[in-house]
């Protein structure tokens, strides 16, 4: 298995017969409760890099590339873009690594494959922590991000790439230049000499189209945070994301008794996880799922 100095890679089969990748952080036996990092819709394993390197210290942490993005291969079927396909596949893995438990961060498209989980298969969760992600999806960010996801345009150099994320990302402040560069490589890779968006320009098929949202066709997944009574589970909202909003933290903490809340300033959709907010509310959740 290659190995870097931070984390080992580790590819997988899974149940239709994709070659898919992940970032294995931490100690392999012992340590704390194990924690599985989901992304968000296009994104893929490098955006845990901070937090799981914080965290592998006195637990493991898993890291996946979803079907489609990253490092994992693009599937024929771009209909197996769904979030219960890609939840088989976290549950693959983790039979495969011999996981029983953990808690999974899951940040926006990966806080609602952990909330299906809660549902499927409860028994495989110990905690969650929701990443700018709540039963309900505003319509601004989804217009936002139904726009974004199906356009492509030439990027002549990383510099200009992250120069234009500056741009775009309005609801993000306090970042350098570096964080920028950063942040866009997690986004992007080079491939032959060509930046380009890293996944599958196929998942655009399944998302909603704009028409679609602005019907009101969107529904509500209350129903789905409901499985996660009992566990301990935390909510971080980014204060200037346009889709989770306040009022949704605010039900969702109506609901689920001992709700642990963070909002994170001069960030958007969806904070980094490495902000002392969401670091607290991460700790939080692990604090009682530990013990």
């Amino acid at each position: 298995m290659p190995t870097t100095d931070l984390f080992r890679e580790h590819y997988f089969t899974s149940n239709d017969g994709l070659k898919l990748y992940a970032r294995d952080y931490g100690p392999v036996e012992g340590g704390k409760t194990p924690v599985l990092c989901l992304a968000g819709l296009t994104r893929n394993s490098k955006d845990f890099h901070k937090l799981a390197t914080r965290l592998s210290a006195d637990r493991r942490v898993i890291c996946p590339d979803y079907r489609g993005r990253g490092l994992s291969q693009y599937a024929d079927d771009w209909k197996t873009y769904e979030p219960d396909v890609e939840m088989a596949d976290a549950i693959k893995l983790l039979d495969e690594l011999g996981i029983d438990k953990v808690v999974v961060v899951g940040t926006s498209r990966g806080g609602l494959i952990s909330m299906l989980t809660s549902i499927v298969h409860k028994d495989r969760l110990k905690g969650v922590v929701l990443n700018d992600i709540g039963p309900k999806i505003d319509d601004e960010g989804l217009i936002k991000i139904a726009e974004s996801i199906g356009t492509r345009s030439k990027i002549d150099s990383w510099e200009s790439l992250a120069s234009g994320m500056k741009d775009y990302y309005v609801g993000f402040s306090g970042l350098s230049d570096d964080d920028w560069m950063d942040f866009a490589h997690c986004t992007y890779r080079e491939i032959d000499g060509e930046i380009t968006p890293d996944y599958d320009f196929n998942l655009t098929k399944t998302f909603p189209t704009v028409e679609l949202v602005k019907a009101g066709k969107i529904p509500e997944v209350w129903d789905m945070f409901k499985g996660l009574e009992g566990l301990p589970v935390g909510v971080i909202r980014g204060a200037n994301s346009d889709l989770l909003s306040n009022e949704t933290v605010e039900k969702m903490a109506e609901q689920h008794k001992g709700l642990i809340t963070a909002l994170v300033p001069n960030r958007a959709h969806v904070p980094f996880l490495d902000e002392a907010e969401s670091i607290e509310a991460v700790d939080g959740v692990l604090k009682i799922a530990d013990a």
